[in-house]
């Protein structure tokens, strides 16, 4: 089978997505497919490095583990855990789980406590409306969206099952987070030699 094969108006299940083994990189969300963005550009592998770099080492012998893409996050539906009963398999550029009962050798199944998407130029759209939506259904703590292109840092805390977004943050703030005491994330750090060059 071709991904062209696949009826894109079709709901898919996670059982479906664990058949396919096409070169392109997919997302599901609410079973509905979303073809990933071709490789990302050089700037958002380094904001990606960057940021797994300072959390690998605050995360040193703790419980928290902090996963790159690509690696599978199953949202399913409250109790609905079956493969064929989950619709949403997403892939987040980073995402911290401080609940190890939630990783097998396939991913991670139910809400990470983070998850960190780092924007491309075609991906906003998605990154902003489908993931949103699905990672604040699933009850995932904090949603750390960064811009390349505008150097800005925003983020979602969830606060009574419903998000609520943060100030714009850019150069010359530090992130810090309950869910991660004592971390810090210099954006300084963050964004420093990201130029029109790379972007």
């Amino acid at each position: 089978m071709q991904f062209s094969d696949l009826d894109l108006d079709k709901t898919y299940s996670y059982a479906d997505y664990l058949h396919w083994t096409f070169e392109e990189r997919l997302e599901l969300i609410k079973g509905k497919i979303f073809k990933m963005t071709p490789a990302p550009a050089s700037s958002h592998q380094r904001i990606s490095w960057v940021i797994s770099g300072e959390l690998y080492n605050y995360l040193k012998g703790k419980s928290c583990q902090a996963y790159s893409a690509p690696f599978d996050v199953k949202l399913p539906r409250i109790e609905e855990n079956a493969a064929n009963k989950i619709y949403t398999v997403v892939q987040p550029d980073i995402c911290v789980i401080c609940d190890p009962t939630k990783v097998d050798s396939k991913g991670c199944t139910g809400a990470p406590d983070i998850v960190v998407e780092i924007l491309s130029p075609g991906n906003n759209q998605k990154e902003l409306r489908n993931k949103y939506e699905v990672y604040e259904e699933s009850g995932v703590l904090e949603y750390w969206i960064v811009s390349p292109q505008d150097k800005t840092f925003f983020k979602y805390v969830m606060a009574d099952g419903k998000f609520q977004p943060s100030k714009l943050m850019t150069i010359g703030d530090v992130i810090t987070t309950p869910v991660l005491p004592g971390f810090e994330l210099d954006l300084e750090t963050v964004f420093a030699g990201i130029n029109d060059d790379n972007l």
